[in-house]
């Protein structure tokens, strides 16, 4: 199908999707971004956010709490540390990625805290932007 690129989405735990794809918003860690088909090729790593899948057949939306994303003119292919549709997203989950995330960032040194401290700003506002 013309402009359209093949999409795949892999965590450690399954394969999430893998399909034809008109646009994947990306929750880039130095902003969003949009890949679509003839897209420069390009690496980037994820911050928590929602990641959505535009196709032939509809919307897809993920939560992910970070990883990489490789584009290419053809594909996109997203390597999340953890990445769940949208619709299995529950209120505890997310209290507890931000609890480890918390604890962690009171743990860090001085040198990391500024790293930490927006991982959990991060992950609040991706528990925001589900609803949960």
């Amino acid at each position: 199908m013309a402009n359209t690129l093949q999409f795949d989405l892999v965590s450690p735990e399954r394969r999430l999707a893998s399909v034809l794809a008109t646009e994947v918003l990306i929750p880039g860690a130095d902003g969003d971004m949009t890949a679509m088909a003839n897209h420069a090729a390009t690496i980037t790593s994820l911050r928590p956010g929602l990641l959505t899948v535009t196709g032939p057949e509809g919307k897809m939306t993920y939560a992910v709490t970070g990883g990489f994303a490789d584009i290419t003119a053809a594909s996109t292919s997203v390597l999340a540390e953890r990445a769940v549709p949208l619709s299995e997203v529950t209120a505890e989950m997310m209290d507890g990625l931000i609890a480890d995330a918390t604890t962690a960032a009171a743990a860090a040194s001085v040198d990391a805290r500024n790293v930490t401290d927006k991982l959990v700003a991060d992950l609040q506002a991706l528990r925001a932007a589900v609803g949960v």
